[in-house]
């Protein structure tokens, strides 16, 4: 068996010393925002995204013994999310009952007055709303490399496709991010 270790504020813990308890609470600690975040860019509802978050980490519980530390923990659990994303879509539920969305800010802000913190945040739910608005294929690669920060290689990685799918699709998206923002703004919307 491999040791993989955790990295915490003290020191590193190597894996095997620890139960998968322990070790599922670890990564729910570290990652489970950023699971429901980009659960959330998929499904556009608060309480279906922390749903689906429930059924990865329940997913990621089952198979910690099988984890081969090929990628990170991170990247693991991101690939899980979007597979269950994906599932979601070819549902039932999804295909079969009309959900209406539900939006809130989900992006802090941090040390500003109390009016610039609304502007900033109307200003961040404006270009949200419209990332949302995007096709699937190209709102997840946005969301990814935008607001996970993850590189071009990495989101090549996880999602299956060759690194120059996903610049063309990164391309396309900010061109038609570009196109809405600027025909809201025309508008005074």
């Amino acid at each position: 068996m491999l040791v993989k270790k955790i990295e915490t504020t003290s020191s590193p813990i190597e894996i095997n010393q620890i139960t998968q308890e322990e070790q599922l609470s670890w990564l729910m600690d570290q990652y489970g925002d950023m699971v429901v975040r980009l659960a959330f860019t998929y499904v556009k509802q608060k309480q279906l995204a922390e749903d689906i978050s429930q059924e990865v980490f329940i997913s990621c519980f089952k198979n910690l013994e099988t984890f081969q530390n090929k990628s990170s923990y991170k990247t693991w659990l991101y690939r899980i999310t979007v597979n269950k994303c994906k599932d979601y879509f070819r549902s039932w539920s999804y295909r079969n009952i009309s959900y209406q969305d539900l939006f809130r800010s989900i992006f802090p802000s941090s040390g500003l007055s109390v009016e610039a913190k609304i502007l900033e945040g109307e200003e961040k739910e404006i270009i949200f709303e419209h990332v949302l608005a995007l096709p699937i294929k190209l709102r997840e690669v946005i969301i990814l490399h935008y607001y996970e920060e993850l590189s071009v290689n990495e989101i090549s990685e996880l999602l299956g496709l060759k690194s120059n799918t996903v610049k063309t699709r990164l391309h396309r998206a900010k061109k038609l991010l570009q196109s809405s923002l600027k025909e809201r703004h025309s508008y005074g919307g």
